[in-house]
């Protein structure tokens, strides 16, 4: 059976009201997303949007959420190409950093300015 979905267009991280410049400051900032204007009705909302890098799923999206509870074990998975560089400024910055090795495979877990757990792959050593 020829699957239905083709790719993914965006994925959605929960933030609590009033998070958009720590939003900002972690995903922007200490990730280097560029950010992108919400459509204007949807901007009333609150949250922000980033642009990932090309050949990526598109976009991710960070909406306010009123009943706020960090996501600790359901995550997105970043691919980067260095992720103890990565592990040391989120660190610095003050963020949770947990680092393990899989299958010969980096892996950096860091929590956002919410709780929000990310994962961060190298490839494979």
């Amino acid at each position: 059976m020829k699957p239905l979905v083709s790719s993914i267009v965006h994925v959605q991280v929960a933030i609590p009201e009033g998070g958009e410049d720590k939003a900002r400051a972690f995903y922007g900032g200490l990730l280097g997303l560029t950010e992108i204007p919400k459509p204007s009705e949807l901007a009333k909302r609150g949250g922000c949007w980033f642009e990932l890098p090309e050949g990526t799923c598109g976009q991710l999206h960070l909406g306010v959420d009123p009943d706020f509870r960090p996501a600790r074990k359901a995550h997105v998975a970043f691919l980067t190409a260095d992720g103890a560089e990565l592990a040391e400024r989120a660190r610095s910055q003050g963020h949770e950093v947990v680092q393990e090795q899989a299958d010969g495979t980096e892996q950096v877990y860091i929590c956002d300015s919410f709780g929000n757990r990310l994962e961060f792959m190298g490839r494979e050593a």
